[in-house]
């Protein structure tokens, strides 16, 4: 089996509530993803982003693994992998800087977004992310890029995403026990974001929702750059759970029943249809109508809906997003999601799929792999910025023993 860094391979792993993906993508020299390899299991152990079984967790991510080994005939050393849960949450901060040589310089970008996450962060929390949203220089707000201009002083605004560090500890144990290392944390739902959103929606002002089983991770842009991160600790399982309880279905069948024929808006359904529903404890099968499943399942969406409305009003963002919304993940995969959004939002919104892949893209062209796609785009991003930072060093290295040895040759001619 070939290894990982001899074939440029990046590795991403997902670990949702009710399933665990794992995708291997080969950045192809011209700088495409192609993916190679794809492995899905069943979570056991999790709970709405939470490890609630450390050794069940362990079994599924090893199963997934294999699995993806096998399609990419390759071995996987270490992934990306992603983190979710309500224990997540965001700040917006400020740094400020005094620009050295009048022209500002990657130092002191690197310095000032180093003095805006120096803010105090309790002991149990760990930093995941922070994000440049624009910097300013003197009195010029607004800039995207600030190196190379001149002026006094530079201030930015970044966006701070954090975890629970407990939480974060248990979930890479689990990596780490399948002799795995985890490259980086990165949120689900701005891992989504690298998967299914055009640069004109982050510019325009978008709300992404990545709708899973047992959490709605919701990352919201505008102006190109992050503003705000959230995460709702209710999904899809309700929606089972409501279908279980009302048509006294074991819960195995109610999820089934919700992925055949369930839909968010009743009117999209005719009245004459109806579905065979198992019973519990061997009773025999009953018929129902299909419309008296989408009368259960359209309050649960709009509860939903209405969630992720009210998390965009605290924040104060809901003006901002002129693009709408972009659902994704299993839960927005449900016939009248679309329109039902819509009603509720009152603003355009698309359920989305990975896009820019190549390779085996028809084992991926589901809104439930955007996570972990987004995650192989992030990982080829962190790649590229690596070895851009090497070469730079390398010159700068050689341009120093150049410099070093110049006079000592001019020396020895004279």
């Amino acid at each position: 089996m070939s290894k990982v860094t001899e074939r440029n391979l990046v590795v991403g792993l997902d670990i949702g509530t009710s399933k665990i993906s794992v995708a291997v993508g080969e950045i192809t020299p011209d700088n495409q993803l192609s993916i190679v390899g794809v492995g899905n299991q069943p979570a056991r152990g999790m709970d709405k982003g939470g490890v609630n079984d450390l050794n069940l967790v362990i079994q599924s991510i090893q199963r997934a693994i294999n699995e993806a080994e096998l399609m990419a005939d390759c071995h996987i050393t270490s992934v990306y992998l992603g983190i979710s849960g309500k224990h997540i949450s965001c700040q917006n901060e400020n740094g400020m800087v005094p620009i050295n040589d009048k022209e500002v310089m990657q130092d002191d970008v690197d310095n000032v977004i180093h003095t805006a996450r120096s803010v105090p962060i309790s002991a149990e929390r760990r930093m995941l992310h922070v994000l440049p949203q624009e910097y300013s220089i003197d009195c010029q707000d607004g800039i995207k890029s600030p190196i190379g201009m001149s002026g006094v002083r530079m201030e930015a605004k970044v966006h701070i995403v954090t975890c629970a560090n407990d939480m974060a500890k248990n979930i890479v144990k689990c990596v780490e026990r399948c002799d795995l290392k985890a490259d980086q944390l990165i949120f689900s739902a701005l891992a989504s974001s690298y998967a299914i959103l055009t640069d004109d929606e982050k510019e325009l002002g978008i709300c992404v929702v990545d709708m899973g089983a047992g959490t709605m991770d919701i990352a919201v842009f505008t102006g190109g750059a992050l503003r705000h991160t959230a995460v709702i600790p209710v999904a899809g399982n309700q929606v089972t759970s409501d279908i279980a309880k009302i048509f006294r279905t074991p819960l195995s069948h109610a999820e089934e029943i919700k992925v055949q024929y369930a839909c968010a808006l009743r009117q999209l359904v005719s009245m004459e249809e109806n579905i065979e529903v198992p019973s519990v404890g061997g009773r025999p099968a009953r018929s129902m109508s299909r419309h008296t499943l989408a009368e259960v399942v359209e309050p649960r969406y709009q509860e939903l809906f209405e969630l992720i409305q009210e998390e965009l009003r605290e924040c104060g963002l809901e003006d901002q997003i002129a693009a709408g919304y972009v659902l994704t993940g299993g839960t927005a995969k449900m016939e009248g999601v679309v329109e039902f959004a819509e009603e509720v939002f009152q603003m355009p919104a698309r359920v989305a799929q990975p896009s820019d892949i190549c390779g085996l893209k028809e084992y991926v062209n589901d809104p439930t792999y955007s996570t972990v796609v987004g995650l192989l785009h992030y990982g080829m991003q962190a790649n590229q910025q690596q070895s851009n930072e090497k070469k730079k060093s390398e010159s700068v290295g050689s341009l120093s023993l150049i410099h070093i040895s110049e006079p000592t040759r001019l020396r020895r001619i004279s």
